[in-house]
């Protein structure tokens, strides 16, 4: 089985050349970072301080470790009173991959991840924008072999969003399919 990169190189772009007419091999669309964020601003608001650094500790080491790299923390923009949420608080953590760590991560989603889903019946095509990027989201991040269920502390779901140079929704979906991800037809 060839590693994602190198499906790219081998099979993804002479398809996407015929295809779609490209001349160039540096035409050709290609995923340019993945981004995985989480939230936990509802469960965070309701706890005392010692509780709300346990829970950013809980969710930045889970992110990390099923990431292969630091997460940081993302702060609220605004203040909103009735969800008793103030600027600046810390409501969610994030990682963004790019490189050989983004091709590692895709391939773990695809082959592992995806799979181990619950109710899992394809990618709806409707979860990618109109400039070609693929946001999907996986309810538990216990489908990632790194967690163990037994030791999650905090059962919490995660965000993947694709970003890639296609210009259009048509060539983005293509790319994505030809790299192996299920999507629904």
């Amino acid at each position: 089985m060839l590693k994602l990169k190198d499906k790219y190189k081998k099979e993804v772009i002479p398809q996407m050349m015929e295809k779609f007419g490209y001349t160039s091999p540096m035409a050709v669309p290609v995923i340019k970072k993945v981004v995985v964020n989480t939230g936990f601003g509802r469960e965070a608001v309701a706890k005392t301080g010692d509780e709300q650094k346990k829970l950013q500790e809980s969710a930045v080491e889970s992110l990390s470790l099923i990431c292969g790299q630091k997460a940081v923390l993302t702060k609220a923009k605004n203040a909103i009173s009735p969800f008793k949420l103030r600027k600046g608080m810390p409501i969610g953590a994030m990682v963004t991959l790019r490189g050989q760590r983004m091709y590692d991560f895709l391939e773990k989603v695809i082959n592992v991840v995806l799979p181990r889903s619950r109710d899992f019946r394809g990618i709806d095509p409707k979860s990618m924008d109109k400039e070609g990027n693929l946001t999907i989201a996986i309810k538990e991040q216990i489908a990632f072999p790194e967690i163990s269920a037994e030791r999650a502390k905090q059962i919490f779901g995660l965000e993947i969003t694709m970003a890639t140079n296609a210009k259009n929704k048509e060539r983005g979906l293509e790319l994505l399919k030809l790299m192996g991800l299920p999507i629904k037809s």
